[in-house]
């Protein structure tokens, strides 16, 4: 894996292995960053279940000028950490051991200005994301990867791109916010 533009681009980073590992691809994460464009200049990101943090790293290549990143797997947390020091980024980052929706539950209000999250495609995290969310509204704006097969409720949904089999969602706070 790689990171692909900005700052660190085409610099390698370690990935997680195992079952049950299923990192963003390039193509997904290329897109993901391109729709966020400018909003990550200066923004401080969240990057829940964050696995290698290359989601994270890569917002930070293109502008973010801090990223916590939330993981609840050791071996992970292991790998976000090598990762970090890879870069040279340990100053502008925060690595949590935890449950993400732990992490939001206990976070302020508007904590982060983006939050990006990509859970596992099972056990329904997308639609207890957005619970989470909608309960305690930690950051400004909250974008889901998720399997399209798990439909969120059409008044949550904000904006809504597809690629494949994944998409990525930005979910509203009420269900009216623009």
């Amino acid at each position: 894996m790689r990171i692909i533009a900005g700052t660190w681009k085409g610099r390698r980073l370690a990935t997680v292995r195992g079952r049950g590992v299923r990192p963003t691809t390039d193509r997904v994460r290329e897109a993901w960053m391109s729709i966020l464009g400018d909003r990550l200049r200066g923004a401080d990101v969240a990057d829940l279940f964050a696995g290698s943090g290359a989601l994270g790293l890569e917002a930070m290549s293109r502008g973010a000028t801090h990223v916590t990143f939330v993981e609840r797997s050791h071996r992970a947390v292991r790998t976000i950490e090598r990762n970090i020091r890879t870069l040279g980024a340990r100053a502008a980052t925060a690595v949590i051991r935890n449950d993400a929706l732990s992490h939001i539950r206990n976070t302020a209000a508007d904590r982060y200005d983006l939050a990006l999250a990509d859970p596992p495609y099972e056990h329904g995290y997308a639609l207890r994301l957005l619970a989470a969310y909608r309960q305690a509204p930690f950051a400004r704006e909250l974008w889901i990867e998720h399997d399209v097969r798990e439909a969120l409720p059409p008044e949550a949904v904000a904006e809504q791109r597809r690629y494949g089999d994944t998409a990525l969602t930005r979910v509203t706070r009420t269900g009216d916010d623009p």
